[in-house]
């Protein structure tokens, strides 16, 4: 039966997503991938969960899988990025915090995507330029809001512009403290929740370029409305990269000066070496 690509993300999404809610609390194998990084087999079962359904209706299309690597030819104009478990380290604590994320890339945008909240029986999609949130069958559209003033600042290394900005001066800024409440989700799960208006912000110093971690999220708050900039308010994926994403343009324009601060202040410093 042929999918619709909306519908085929969610599928894959939910078939990922089954897997990590039956290994959840139970024992997990651990795969090193680096200092400090690992994957589990909830991990690795998980994605492969989501290419049988992507790879069965999609054999042209190429993957690129946060375990498994790229899949396919280089050149396809229609790539999925699957990030199989955002929040490895939280799920392996029995943390419920964590997400599924599937995203269908067409030449340099992303038309599908889909991010499953396996703990939480909740599944957010984006189809024909709208985001939704699914619970029990039911769809709802994503209304973003500040109203909380909880900005989700992501903590996890690397940081390409330090020592210039840095996330916890962010934190410690009497105008953020003033204005906000910090949260760290460690999931990108911490996105879904900027376009279903749970959260105000969101602000990390990553490279979301192609980013399997990133690529539906975004996709979600484009879609509900969101302000999606990079780091310093520049178009994504330029300049010094990184994501400010807000519910509403007033809270980006908080954001973004306090962000600013930190990169001025660092070429004031810069201007009166010797």
């Amino acid at each position: 039966m042929a999918h619709a690509d909306p519908d085929l993300a969610i599928a894959a999404a939910e078939a990922g997503a089954a897997v990590v809610r039956a290994r959840y609390g139970g024992t997990l194998d651990r795969f090193d991938k680096g200092p400090g990084d690992f994957a589990t087999v909830a991990d690795l079962e998980s994605e492969q969960a989501i290419l049988d359904v992507l790879c069965g209706a999609r054999p042209d299309d190429a993957v690129l899988g946060e375990e498994s690597g790229h899949s396919g030819s280089r050149s396809a104009a229609r790539t999925w990025l699957v990030d199989p478990l955002c929040g490895t380290l939280n799920y392996a604590a029995r943390t419920p915090l964590a997400a599924v994320n599937v995203a269908l890339r067409v030449d340099a945008e992303i038309t599908a995507a889909a991010t499953a909240d396996p703990l939480a029986g909740e599944l957010f999609w984006v189809g024909d330029g709208r985001a939704h949130v699914r619970r029990d069958g039911v769809d709802e559209a994503l209304v973003p809001s500040a109203r909380s003033r909880l900005v989700d600042v992501d903590l996890d290394p690397p940081f390409p512009n330090a020592p210039v900005f840095d996330a916890l001066r962010l934190l410690a800024d009497p105008e953020f403290a003033a204005r906000f409440r910090p949260r760290v989700l460690s999931t990108t799960l911490a996105l879904a929740w900027v376009a279903a208006g749970r959260r105000a912000a969101y602000v990390t110093d990553r490279d979301v370029r192609d980013s399997v971690h990133f690529a539906s999220g975004i996709a979600l708050c484009q879609a509900a409305g969101c302000v999606v900039t990079g780091l310093r308010g520049q178009p994504l994926h330029t300049g010094v990269g990184g994501l400010l994403v807000a519910a509403d343009a007033e809270t980006h324009a908080a954001l973004l000066a306090l962000v600013d601060r930190q990169f001025r202040a660092a070429q004031e410093r810069t201007a009166v070496l010797p």
